[in-house]
C-alpha cells in the first residue's frame, strides 16, 4: 500500500481504507464527511524526519500507518479502542 501525497497533504485510496477499518469502500467518504471517520497527520522531526504518520479512527478502531517520505507504508497498527 502506498499513500499519495496531493498538494502536500496525505491521500489514502477508500479501497484500503475501508479494508483497514472493517467498513466498506464505498461508506468511507461518506463516514468522513459526517465525521465517522476522523483522522490525524504528523510529520516526523529529528530521528523520525523523513518519515509521516497517519491515524485513523472509526467508532472502536485505529489505524495507524507510518510511511516513508514517498508514501510507501512501513508498519501498520490496527488497534480496538473500545473498552467493555
Amino acid at each position: 500500500m502506498k499513500i499519495d501525497i496531493t498538494d502536500g497533504q496525505p491521500v489514502i485510496d477508500a479501497r484500503d481504507l475501508g479494508k483497514l477499518l472493517e467498513i466498506a469502500p464505498a461508506d468511507v467518504q461518506e463516514k468522513m464527511r459526517a465525521g465517522e471517520i476522523t483522522s490525524k497527520y504528523e510529520i516526523g522531526q529529528d530521528e523520525d524526519a523523513g518519515r509521516f504518520r497517519l491515524t485513523f479512527y472509526c467508532g472502536g478502531r485505529r489505524v495507524r500507518l507510518t510511511c516513508a517520505d514517498d508514501g510507501t507504508v512501513l508498519s501498520t497498527i490496527r488497534t480496538n479502542t473500545e473498552t467493555n
